[in-house]
C-alpha cells in the first residue's frame, strides 16, 4: 500500500524545511515511462534510504534529483531550488558519492588528488592554499590518510569507495547523497562505511542513500522509501529485520530502459557540484 510523506517516520521532522523534494515527478527514457508521479519530501537532518529491486526506478529517482535523467513533468528540488535551473541549486552544500568512479582520468589519479577535486566547481576552478590539508582531513575521517598518495587503480573496491566518500565530505556538505555505497565491498568495508555514515548523521547532515538492501546501514536510518514499478510503495520506518521482497510484496516490474539507459557517470558532478553546461 502506498503511503504519503506524512507518515510516522517523517512526522518528527514535519516542521523542518525540506532539503529534498519531489513534486509529482515523471521521468521517461525514450518512450518508456520509468517514474510515475513520485512525490516526497525529506527534511533537514533525516537519514533516508531509497530501496527497490533492480529496474524499480530507485536509481532513476536519484538521477532525476541530480539533473541527469529526463524529467517529463513535475519537479525535483534541492534546498528549495528546482533542478531545472541548475545554476540556482546550491551545489556547494551537496556531497555526491557515485556507485563507482567515472571512467575519466581520475582512475590513475592519487587518492588525495581525487579528494581535492571535490573542492572544485563552477565558481572555483583552481586549487587554493589549504586544499591539501582539507583533503588530508577528509581522508583521515574515512581511515584512508595512509593511502593519500596511492593511485586509485591499485586500491580495493572498499578503499576506493572510501576515497569517493572523502571527496564528498571534504566540503562539509549539508546534504550527502550516496548511490549504492554497499555494492561490491567486503564486510569490513561495510562496517567502516556504517561508522562514516553514523559520524555524518551525528553532525546533523541530511543523508539520502540508494540501497538494494539496508544491511549495516539499517540501524542508522530514520526512514525508508521503497520504489516499486516507478511508484513509492512504502514510506515509513525502515524494515531492518524483514526480508525486503517479502515485506514489500516483491515482484517489482523491471523497466528495461532504466537498466540499459546510457551511463551518466558523474555527468558534470564533482562531489555533488554541477560543473557541466547550465541551461536556466
Amino acid at each position: 500500500m502506498t503511503t504519503d510523506t506524512t507518515t510516522t517516520a517523517g512526522a518528527s521532522h514535519a516542521e523542518a524545511p525540506a532539503v529534498v523534494r519531489l513534486d509529482n515527478l515523471h521521468v521517461a527514457w525514450d518512450t518508456d515511462l520509468i517514474l510515475h508521479g513520485i512525490s516526497l519530501s525529506i527534511p533537514a537532518g533525516q537519514t533516508v534510504a531509497i530501496t527497490g529491486s533492480n529496474g524499480s526506478g530507485k536509481s532513476t529517482t536519484l538521477k532525476a534529483l541530480l539533473g541527469t535523467a529526463p524529467i517529463t513533468s513535475g519537479d525535483a528540488l534541492l534546498f528549495g531550488r528546482s533542478i531545472t535551473a541548475r545554476r540556482r541549486v546550491p551545489w556547494q552544500k551537496i556531497g555526491y558519492v557515485p556507485q563507482r568512479i567515472s571512467s575519466g582520468g581520475a582512475v590513475s589519479s592519487s587518492a588525495i588528488e581525487v579528494v581535492r577535486s571535490g573542492l572544485l566547481g563552477p565558481r572555483r576552478l583552481w586549487a587554493m592554499p589549504g586544499d591539501t590539508a582539507r583533503a588530508m582531513d577528509a581522508l583521515e575521517r574515512v581511515g584512508m590518510a595512509h593511502r593519500a598518495n596511492s593511485p586509485m587503480n591499485i586500491l580495493s573496491g572498499g578503499q576506493a569507495q572510501r576515497v569517493l566518500i572523502a571527496r564528498a565530505l571534504v566540503r562539509r556538505p549539508e546534504l550527502l547523497i550516496m548511490d549504492e555505497p554497499m555494492a561490491g565491498i567486503d564486510a569490513a568495508s561495510r562496517a567502516r562505511l556504517a561508522d562514516i555514515v553514523a559520524d555524518a548523521k551525528a553532525e546533523g547532515t541530511t543523508i539520502l542513500i540508494v540501497l538494494h538492501e539496508l544491511g549495516e546501514l539499517g540501524p542508522l536510518l530514520d526512514r525508508e522509501l521503497h520504489i516499486s514499478a516507478g511508484h513509492v510503495s512504502y514510506d515509513g520506518a525502515p524494515h531492518i529485520d524483514d526480508d525486503h521482497e517479502q515485506h514489500h510484496g516483491g515482484g517489482d516490474h523491471c523497466h528495461p530502459s532504466e537498466a540499459t539507459a546510457p551511463s551518466q557517470g558523474d555527468h558534470g558532478l564533482v562531489s555533488g557540484i554541477w560543473t557541466g553546461t547550465d541551461n536556466d
